[in-house]
């Protein structure tokens, strides 16, 4: 059995071939769908360069096919999608680049050509779709023993090829990061560690969206803490995000110390990651939205990278809250107030959604705190009908990041407060039952009490909807308008106001 098969037996890669020996042209897989045929992943997402027209063979092979192809000529790249895969197709070229930019000048070339450009030896390598040699492995670097060995190392002088797109030095962080799996490790050579810390300084030149979507890969990897690990090493996390990097370290006064928060906030983040990675496997974790402005449930298949970068940022305001006290020592009182505050700096600086996914994180950041207070003191009924409401549909999501923020050496304190965790959980399971809070809304309407009332829109009627809520989260009234509405006539009497409908 060859290398490729059940990777180049699918039928478009047939047609490819013929379609581009009936246009006098030859053409290649290369790139990411080479690389993860050795490694036994499926993929697909397949690259096709072509000596020659890439989007006249993409044309072709489209009418072939009877598919609609998708062409962008700025680019000179097209794309189509057969059969459940999708096929890009670019034509073979060679580029040189200006100082102050990443674009590069780009000129017709040969397929080593456009090997030479790549990011990554394991990226450079093709196979062969021509008839006489289908599926050969092209391989001028040594991708393939680099693959083998698990190391990340550029095709060309590192300097050159992190100078001309400074991307490429978080693209290899992050290819260390997503293909280290298990027992395997993947490294990026000691040269080319080098270079990128020589080079930082071009990260300039890049947009703040592409960085982001790096970091975006990064964090839905098994193990994020490589990755960050790396930018920290390279100098990369102080131009990327200098807050985090604030977290590193640790001060000592009169023999007390505090927690290394940096490594802390890197073991959470590895910890969310295979909590949730648990979770979505036993179909456990449940995604809401509005449809139609119905709203609905569906079970989650796959990270949510909101909840990661929650679990990246969620000491992030540590820093700024940090005192020593003689008595109690260091503490950092209020600090998920001062982080959830900075979640929206963060996310502007990185030209990340300002939407509902920013005010996610944001929840997550300000609530992280309330289950550690629950399994550390008396679980009450109104406590955790107050987490109920505040945290709404996220309470899940809020309880895994909680889990994984237990992190400590003390192996039997570990498993204490895990063990209190259930109990927790257990709460809101009856809690919710019979109250049904998560999704709370208030039994008394603002128009309610207007009618009622005859009043127009005042300051009252928040007082009243206030107390109303506060009553039932407190437990005094169960969450039904029966209830509510005796009390609130109780309260609006008290306050001189008087029913003009009985």
């Amino acid at each position: 059995m060859t290398v490729t098969q059940g990777f180049l037996d699918h039928k478009i890669f047939q047609i490819i071939s013929d379609t581009a020996s009936s246009l006098g042209v030859r053409a290649f897989v290369i790139g990411g769908y080479v690389r993860d045929c050795f490694l036994g992943r499926r993929s697909k997402d397949i690259d096709v360069v072509v000596e020659g027209s890439g989007i006249e063979l993409a044309e072709a092979v489209g009418a072939a096919v009877h598919s609609h192809v998708s062409v962008f000529r700025n680019f000179g790249t097209a794309m189509l999608k057969y059969r459940g895969i999708e096929v890009e197709f670019v034509g073979a070229r060679k580029e040189s680049y200006r100082r102050d930019s990443r674009k590069p000048i780009v000129e017709n070339g040969s397929l080593e050509d456009d090997q030479k450009r790549r990011d990554f030896t394991i990226n450079a390598m093709a196979f062969s779709l021509q008839k006489e040699d289908f599926g050969a492995l092209v391989d001028p670097f040594g991708g393939i023993r680099d693959l083998a060995a698990g190391i990340i190392r550029t095709p060309l002088d590192p300097d050159t090829t992190y100078s001309d797109d400074p991307l490429r030095m978080i693209r290899a962080i992050r290819f260390a990061t997503k293909l280290s799996d298990g027992d395997v490790k993947f490294r990026i050579v000691p040269e080319s560690l080098e270079s990128i810390r020589r080079n930082r300084g071009r990260l300039e030149i890049l947009s703040r969206e592409r960085i982001a979507e790096e970091l975006n890969k990064m964090l839905v990897c098994s193990r994020p803490s490589i990755g960050f690990r790396l930018l920290d090493e390279t100098g990369l996390l102080d131009l990327i995000l200098p807050q985090l990097s604030k977290l590193k370290g640790t001060e000592n006064v009169d023999g007390h110390s505090h927690k290394e928060n940096f490594s802390h906030t890197l073991e959470v983040v590895d910890n969310i990651a295979a909590e949730e990675t648990a979770a979505i496997a036993e179909g456990r974790l449940k995604d809401f939205e509005f449809v139609d402005g119905v709203e609905t449930e569906k079970i989650r298949t796959e990270p949510n990278l909101w909840l990661r970068w929650a679990a990246l940022l969620h000491d992030i305001g540590k820093p700024a809250t940090k005192k020593f006290d003689s008595e109690t020592g260091w503490t950092f009182h209020g600090h998920e107030i001062v982080g959830a505050r900075m979640v929206p700096k963060i996310f502007k600086s990185l030209k990340m959604p300002l939407n509902e996914k920013m005010k996610y994180v944001e929840k997550l950041v300000l609530l992280h705190l309330r289950p550690i207070a629950l399994v550390t003191e008396e679980v009450t009924d109104s406590a955790v009908r107050r987490l109920l409401f505040e945290a709404g549909n996220d309470i899940d999501d809020l309880m895994l990041l909680c889990r994984a923020d237990v992190t400590s050496k003390n192996l039997r304190k570990v498993e204490r407060l895990r063990q209190n965790f259930e109990l927790v959980k257990r709460k809101l399971v009856e809690v919710e039952e019979k109250d049904a809070i998560r999704n709370f809304k208030n039994p008394i309407t603002g128009e309610y009490v207007m009618e009622l009332y005859g009043i127009p829109p005042c300051r009252q009627i928040g007082e009243l909807k206030e107390y109303v809520k506060n009553a039932i989260l407190d437990g005094e009234i169960g969450n039904n308008f029966e209830e509510a509405d005796r009390l609130m006539r109780r309260k609006a009497s008290e306050m001189g106001l008087v029913p003009v409908n009985k």
